[in-house]
């Protein structure tokens, strides 16, 4: 379920991130990705190593109600506020690296 809410929260994520949302191992990530796959309630998709994970169209009515439900858990909005830090901080490194201003002598690198 936890997964499953994150999912449908944001729409898509890889493994990694939910590997550090969750608490979990690589191994089981992967291994609880994968029934949710063979259960047809997840789709993949590949762009380049990354695996990106995300609810099949076919049940996202199901999964609005279902998961609309269980929104005030306190175990899922935690997931999901875990989530929103990792976000913010990969935005925030990304914005610092994007206007670094080069302070050395000569030009600046290209």
């Amino acid at each position: 379920m936890r997964i499953l809410h994150l999912l449908w929260r944001n729409h898509e994520m890889v493994v990694a991130d939910l590997e550090q949302v969750l608490d979990f191992t690589q191994t089981k990530t992967s291994r609880q990705l994968a029934y949710l796959k063979n259960a047809g309630l997840v789709s993949v998709r590949r762009l380049d190593n990354w695996m990106f994970y995300s609810l099949k169209d076919e049940i996202l009515d199901l999964a609005q109600q279902l998961l609309g439900f269980m929104e005030r858990d306190p175990q899922l909005l935690r997931d999901q506020q875990v989530y929103q830090t990792l976000w913010s901080n990969r935005e925030l490194a990304a914005y610092k690296l994007q206007n670094r201003h080069w302070t050395g002598g000569g030009a600046p690198p290209q």
